[in-house]
C-alpha cells in the first residue's frame, strides 16, 4: 500500500511514512527531555550552585546548559523538516543525541567535582568529542540541503 505525499508529489510506501513518523516522534521526545532538562539544571545551576561552585565552574556549568538547549530546538527543527530521509533523521538524531550527553554531560560532570567530591578530571577528552558531533550533525544537515536539487 503506498501514500501520496501531498507536499512534495511524492509516493512512499506506508511501511517508510510510519517508520518515519515513529522516528520523528523519538526526536520530539528526547527534544522536550533535553529541553526540560536544561530548564532544571539551568534553575538548579542559578540557584543550588551559585554559592558551591566557582565562577569559572559556573560559567562552564551555563555553558553546557546552553548548548543542551540549543540542541532541545536544533532537534524540534530537525523533526519538523518533510524533506528528510529516515536515514539522514537517525544520523542527526543519533549524532545529537551522543553528542550533548558527550559534551553537556561531561561539563556537567566536571564542573561540579567540588559538590560530588569525585574528580572527573579523566572524561575531560569526551568533551571535545562531544562538540565534534554536535558540529558533525549541523553539517550532516548543511549537506543535504545543499544537494536538494529545488
Amino acid at each position: 500500500m503506498y501514500l501520496k505525499c501531498f507536499l512534495f508529489g511524492s509516493i512512499k510506501p506506508i511501511f517508510v511514512i510510519l517508520k518515519i513518523y515513529k522516528m520523528e516522534r523519538k526526536i520530539i521526545i528526547t527534544a522536550a527531555i533535553f529541553g526540560m532538562l536544561a530548564i532544571i539544571l539551568g534553575a538548579f545551576g542559578a540557584h543550588a550552585l551559585k554559592a558551591i561552585l566557582t565562577p569559572e565552574q559556573l560559567t562552564s556549568f551555563e555553558t553546557g546548559v546552553r548548548y543542551q538547549m540549543y540542541h532541545a530546538f536544533f532537534l524540534f527543527f530537525v523533526a519538523s523538516r518533510t524533506e528528510l530521509t529516515l536515514k539522514t533523521l537517525r544520523v542527526i538524531y543519533n549524532l545529537v543525541l551522543a553528542g550533548v550527553l558527550l559534551f553537556s554531560g561531561s561539563i556537567f560532570l566536571l564542573t561540579t567535582k567540588n559538590v560530588t567530591t569525585i574528580d572527573f578530571k579523566i572524561i575531560g577528552f569526551v568533551t571535545p568529542i562531544g562538540g565534534f558531533l554536535l558540529i558533525f550533525a549541523w553539517l550532516v544537515l548543511l549537506v543535504t540541503f545543499f544537494r536538494k536539487k529545488s
